[in-house]
């Protein structure tokens, strides 16, 4: 265990490295190209592509949230600032409703910052961006100015894992903690229930990015995570995310030290009950166990496994147990 650890986006403020990033990031903006889709739309003009968000970020909620895996959540709470729309549109998306309609908040970056401060001034742990890459310009423009009022808390880049690699590389010294999803091995089924074709490349190359700046997570002596990687992999019915394949990539290619957060809770959302197949039910206790069993198998022993009654369990044996 670690002792606690100053953000990195502090020395970033103090290097001129944080300016460099945002006015690199905005630059991006002109033409959009801050993700895979590389809309090409001129955002600074407020004009809007894949991800129907121009210049200013909408805001749906931001709380003290609790239901993140527990060295995120901890005994306060996770600072979250969910923001709307996504440059995903997964068809079983159970945040349809703000991810994928004009649904939340149009903020200036002083009001985003204020956000941030509140949290802070909640007790929270972390700083938790949820469906930041669309954004990310704006984000740290705000946190800039979070910074200059005193933010100090740890800054969670919280994805659906669709991100180009040179644009994660721009965060580099400034977030703390990345917490990605990987979704898919296969580009078929990524875009059949996604809409992104190039899932797999772009998150692979990604992942390995945020691994090579934060490293294995760091957990403190309270059992908080100060820095790192957690990946997160939502097991879906019919093995339609392909498990094995990402468990393969996770212990060959990032380490077999790695935080996973295997997660059970999918369910039928949006437009999944309507589709013919394996994505209108849930998934099975066997097909969860295999998923386990794969993770064991390849050796990877960090991570929570969800149980009956919606309890996590600790694979590993630096924390304990959160039950």
């Amino acid at each position: 265990m670690t002792q606690k650890m100053r953000p990195l986006y502090l020395k970033s403020s103090q290097d001129g490295s944080l300016d460099e990033a945002i006015e690199k990031a905005f630059s991006l903006l002109e033409s959009c190209c801050i993700c895979p889709r590389k809309c090409g739309v001129n955002r600074l003009k407020n004009e809007e592509g894949f991800c129907k968000t121009g210049l200013k970020p909408k805001v749906y909620s931001y709380m003290t949230h609790r239901g993140e895996e527990p060295v995120i959540s901890g005994t306060r709470g996770s600072g979250t600032i969910f923001f709307s729309h996504c440059n995903m549109a997964c068809v079983y998306c159970q945040n349809y409703e703000f991810s994928q309609k004009d649904v939340g908040q149009e903020v200036d970056p002083e009001k985003l910052a204020q956000f941030m401060l509140e949290l802070q001034r909640f007790g929270c742990h972390n700083i938790n961006l949820v469906t930041p890459t669309h954004i990310m310009p704006m984000i740290l423009k705000s946190l800039r100015i979070a910074i200059d009022k005193g933010l100090n808390l740890p800054l969670v880049y919280n994805t659906g894992g669709y991100e180009l690699p040179e644009i994660i590389k721009l965060l580099d010294g400034i977030v703390d903690i990345y917490l990605p999803d990987m979704r898919y091995a296969d580009n078929k089924q990524a875009d059949s229930y996604s809409h992104a074709p190039d899932y797999p490349k772009y998150n692979q190359e990604s992942v390995k990015q945020m691994h090579e700046q934060v490293g294995i997570a760091e957990i403190d002596a309270k059992g908080i995570l100060t820095r790192g990687l957690i990946i997160r992999h939502l097991v879906l019915p019919g093995d339609i995310a392909g498990t094995k394949k990402i468990m393969e990539f996770i212990a060959k290619n990032i380490s077999k030290d790695t935080y996973i957060s295997l997660m059970s809770q999918y369910q039928p959302c949006h437009k999944a009950p309507n589709i013919k197949g394996e994505l209108s039910r849930r998934i099975t206790y066997e097909e969860y166990e295999y998923a386990q069993a794969v993770m064991e198998e390849l050796g990877l022993h960090n991570g929570w496994i969800q149980e009956s009654g919606g309890l996590e369990r600790f694979l590993g044996t630096n924390i304990k147990a959160n039950l």
